[in-house]
């Protein structure tokens, strides 16, 4: 509704894990370093945590644009709160799985495990590798379900794992993978995303609004400051601030969006 007023091609603070729209902070970059090389060096598991709208499932999807597609093998659960075999079933499917139970009385038996472990197996000897990533991990309360997640890494040759684990949660996830000792004991390695500062915030805010096609930020300093302020650095928060901030600005027709626009509309997020 108010690109055009803007300048700008698309809305540049949607909160939707667009790759392109990533700004690499360095907490950022760290943590995309390291699932990669977990990926890449087969560590088996690893776990990437954060507050909600700190940035995870951006990365997890910035992560799968950068594996080459002939050599990696992804699946993607989104929504974990799945019972252990209907887990299993949608990791096999997304995998290309064949020979899979059609009938719902039918995942109870090993024929889901037995495709899966088919796919891995495929896979490995064809030269691709399998990574499995499992965001908002920290939901997932039933043990049964964490057991199988370590049961998959059970899957190996030659001394190498047949797949990779990738976990993304919330702060809480930890505790709930420590409660599962033979699981933790396959962590390789982790990374925990924080807030932006101030001089990222700033960063963050303009490296957007260039990706959307404005090369000059309308905020002013002042402005740019209080949204930090306001946020807390969390990109969620930060990207709220800004739609509204310029849905606001382009409703009255203001060219600059100062110190008060943004107070104005922190003020009603916090109304809500």
């Amino acid at each position: 509704m108010y690109e055009t007023y803007w300048g700008l091609r698309e809305k540049p603070f949607e909160n939707t894990p667009d790759p392109r729209f990533l700004f690499r902070s360095r907490e950022h970059e760290e943590g995309l370093t390291r699932l990669l090389y977990c990926v890449r060096e087969s560590k088996g598991a690893g776990i990437l945590t954060g507050i909600f709208g700190c940035g995870k499932t951006l990365l997890s999807r910035v992560l799968m644009r950068e594996l080459e597609h002939d050599v990696y093998r992804v699946a993607l659960l989104v929504n974990p709160l799945l019972k252990p075999e209907e887990l299993l079933l949608a990791l096999a499917t997304q995998l290309g799985a064949q020979g899979l139970p059609t009938k719902r009385s039918e995942l109870l038996t090993n024929a889901v495990l037995q495709a899966l472990a088919d796919v891995l197996e495929d896979n490995a000897k064809d030269g691709r590798r399998t990574v499995v990533i499992v965001d908002e991990a920290h939901t997932i309360e039933d043990p049964a379900v964490w057991e199988q997640l370590r049961l998959l890494l059970n899957a190996q040759r030659d001394d190498r794992f047949l797949l990779t684990l990738l976990l993304l949660g919330q702060p809480e996830l930890r505790a709930r993978i420590q409660a599962n000792k033979p699981l933790a004991q396959r962590i390789a390695l982790g990374c925990h995303l924080v807030g932006l500062s101030a001089e990222e915030t700033a960063a963050y805010i303009a490296h957007r609004l260039a990706v959307a096609g404005r090369a000059e930020s309308p905020f002013t300093p002042e402005a740019v400051r209080l949204i930090h302020a306001k946020s807390g650095g969390i990109p969620r928060r930060i990207n709220h601030l800004c739609d509204l901030a310029l849905f606001t600005g382009y409703g009255g027709r203001i060219t600059q969006l100062d110190e008060a626009s943004v107070r104005d509309v922190a003020e009603d997020l916090e109304a809500l």
